[in-house]
């Protein structure tokens, strides 16, 4: 093979290998690790709702609300993880993709199953009777959505129309989710009034990343604190258990 070919190739070679982990190695241990303890946390938290619940709906639907979404988030994290521990792979960038499909399915349920824990705690509480559909519509759309071929989610190449068609309607879901909230606001003194203000976040700090990680790869450390407003909800059921 002439230089020029050998040249050639080496250059195509180089051009289908996934980007190397450009993030320093103290900040991929750091995500790592938290990433990993997230997880657990979630799955903990999951034995402790469904071993203490006793009959009780409410903390079977929390223990199902942990376990989606850890076990959703477990197909993007884990792959972080390896990413970040191992090295990217020629595989990395289709396992991220395809974790950030399920994760997105997965998120959207956990908002429906959030709006069942809603009924189970304030089943007094009257709403207009579009709520629950229109939380289920925009839900079932989301989650259509976002299993079209069009998202592109193994190629790791951003399409923003699709990233917008798919995130308007979770949007809407979410907002439908703190209305009930704000509507029960602290009936029975549970303090569930607190689930307004950390959804409203969760979104506040997931939209940009949705819409600017590509472009802009530090806008992604967003994630962090939106894992944390997660965690936050799950402590909030956590916290019921000695209460009903």
């Amino acid at each position: 093979m002439s230089d020029a070919k050998t040249a050639a190739a080496a250059a195509s070679a180089s051009a289908a290998e996934p980007a190397r982990d450009a993030m320093p190695r103290p900040m991929r241990i750091a995500e790592s690790a938290f990433d990993i303890c997230y997880l657990l946390f979630d799955l903990a938290a999951a034995v402790t709702f469904f071993s203490l619940a006793h009959g009780r709906t409410v903390f079977v639907l929390y223990g199902v609300l942990a376990l989606v979404l850890g076990g959703g988030d477990a197909f993007h994290l884990v792959s972080r993880v390896q990413m970040h521990l191992r090295g990217v792979r020629p595989n990395t960038t289709a396992r991220l993709g395809l974790g950030t499909a399920v994760a997105s399915v997965t998120m959207t349920v956990f908002y429906v199953l959030l709006y069942f824990i809603w009924l189970q705690l304030f089943p007094g509480v009257g709403v207009s009777p579009v709520v629950a559909p229109l939380i289920f519509a925009t839900a079932a759309l989301r989650i259509a959505l976002c299993l079209m071929p069009q998202n592109q989610w193994l190629s790791g190449r951003e399409n923003l129309r699709w990233s917008l068609y798919r995130n308007v309607p979770f949007a809407v879901t979410g907002v439908l989710v703190i209305v009930l909230f704000a509507t029960s606001g602290n009936a029975g003194g549970l303090g569930m009034w607190r689930m307004c203000i950390a959804i409203a976040l969760s979104f506040g700090f997931y939209l940009p990343v949705a819409f600017l990680a590509k472009r802009v790869p530090a806008v992604g450390a967003l994630m962090l604190p939106k894992t944390v407003t997660y965690m936050w909800m799950i402590c909030m059921g956590l916290q019921l258990l000695h209460r009903l």
